[in-house]
């Protein structure tokens, strides 16, 4: 019988011999990965290199139109950052408060994306419905709590912001009231948007993917990419299985964005996310520590994340990952079990299960884009760790950007995509970056 690890002990180093941790998404176990011999067609209306949310909701609006879609990935579909994240659905506004947005764009500009990141909740909310997606959608609101006093008092005004300008409701809740939405002393009370959703993301992309096979789509997996020609009515894709011509081609690679597009790679930097899965929990206890069962978040340079498993008696937990440990050692997770036991320390011998990684794309000015290359290559990336209404709304709205129609416009269409200045080094750099804002975090620099 495998030894089980606790969070306790995960978060002391100090566990050794087999931890019993399995190193794949918990998401896995019920929307295990597969993937099917389909052969590359010698052509194509669009191809869709990468299937991930993006890829798979382009191929679904593509195919609602009439255009044919094949998409492509160099794993099992799914395998990447889609099926690797916390399935936390917000409106993809958390990155700025409303001020610091208005003076990096302007007003109107800021406004124009603010509410836009609305419609991307409303819009995934809407295709789960009418696609009858199975995946445990829930507007089951986010609490997002503050480290420090003055934390609450800068949400507080940025609530007030995002309900003058976008008419986004929420409410503030004060430390003397917090135990109603979570029973921890780690905040000084928190922000409450009743509207955020969470899902289950494998059987999310499970569903998206059993809709465009349905609809006459093709996903290929284990066909990488290799290059990408222009020639006279469209393009060239050499994969790992062979040849196809399409007339257009989206980009949605996110943070696995490589060396095929160089254009792309340059505004691109994988960052690491990691996340584990605690064994079950007393529901008495769950329903103490986190009444509401919402998703939740908090206000670190360095934030962490984390939820109740849908129909499960589990905390999902998830940050930054141990870039410098290998990804299958408990090394790389240490930090996400201490950092949930400063929470709730009163878990500590609940067994942690699962502990994985994946790859977030950040930007330069950490706001997703999308457009098309120079090369006439359509792209949608970038979402900066907040992807899934990111990108099933932008692989929606690059797909109508393919058609030419009218509706695919966005408030992002005209936005500079800044590349990253000296990219090799901005990459090497992530995890002594994340060090310093852990000590900024740690010492209120």
């Amino acid at each position: 019988m495998k030894a089980s690890i606790s969070a306790s002990q995960l978060a002391a180093g100090g566990f050794r011999g087999d931890t019993g941790l399995r190193y794949q998404p918990y998401w896995w176990d019920e929307a295990p990965r597969a993937s099917e011999d389909i052969p590359v067609p010698k052509k194509c209306d669009v191809a869709i290199v990468g299937s991930g949310f993006t890829g798979l909701s382009a191929a679904n609006t593509l195919l609602d139109n009439g255009s044919g879609a094949v998409v492509f990935d160099r794993d099992v579909p799914g395998f990447g950052a889609s099926t690797r994240n916390g399935g936390q659905i917000g409106s993809g506004n958390q990155k700025f408060r409303v001020k610091t947005l208005i003076a990096m764009r302007g007003e109107a500009k800021a406004v124009a994306m603010i509410r836009e990141g609305t419609a991307m909740l409303d819009y995934i909310d809407r295709l789960v419905a009418s696609e009858n997606i199975d995946c445990d959608f829930r507007r089951c609101g986010r609490f997002r709590g503050a480290i420090r006093p003055e934390h609450y008092d800068a949400m507080a005004r940025d609530m007030d912001d995002l309900k003058r300008i976008a008419g986004v409701e929420s409410f503030m809740v004060p430390r003397s009231e917090q135990a109603s939405e979570i029973a921890s002393d780690a905040f000084c009370g928190g922000s409450v948007l009743p509207q955020d959703a969470s899902l289950h993301p494998g059987l999310y992309h499970a569903g998206l993917l059993a809709r465009v096979n349905a609809k006459g789509g093709r996903v290929i997996g284990n066909a990488a990419v290799l290059e990408i020609a222009r020639e006279p009515g469209g393009f060239r894709l050499l994969t790992a299985r062979g040849e196809t011509r399409a007339r257009n081609v989206i980009i949605a690679t996110n943070g696995y964005t490589d060396a095929l597009v160089p254009e792309l790679k340059r505004r691109i930097v994988p960052v690491g996310s990691g996340l584990i899965a605690t064994g079950e929990i007393p529901q008495s206890t769950l329903d103490r520590l986190l009444p509401k069962s919402r998703v939740y978040g908090n206000t670190n340079r360095v934030f962490y994340y984390f939820r109740v498993a849908p129909a499960a008696r589990r905390i999902i937990w998830g940050g930054r990952v141990g870039r410098l440990a290998a990804a299958n050692s408990p090394r790389a997770y240490g930090h996400l079990a201490e950092d949930m036991l400063r929470v709730f320390p009163e878990i500590g011998d609940v067994p942690v299960t699962h502990a994985w990684s994946g790859l977030i794309g950040y930007t330069y000015d950490e706001i997703p884009h999308l457009g098309r290359t120079a090369a006439g290559l359509h792209y949608a990336l970038g979402y900066c760790g907040t992807g899934v209404s990111r990108a099933t709304y932008f692989g929606h709205k690059i797909a109508l950007q393919v058609l030419g129609r009218k509706d695919g416009r966005t408030a992002f269409d005209d936005l500079t995509f800044p590349a990253f200045p000296a990219h090799p080094i901005a990459k090497r750099a992530v995890p002594f970056v994340e060090t310093w804002y852990r000590l900024r975090d740690a010492t209120n620099l």
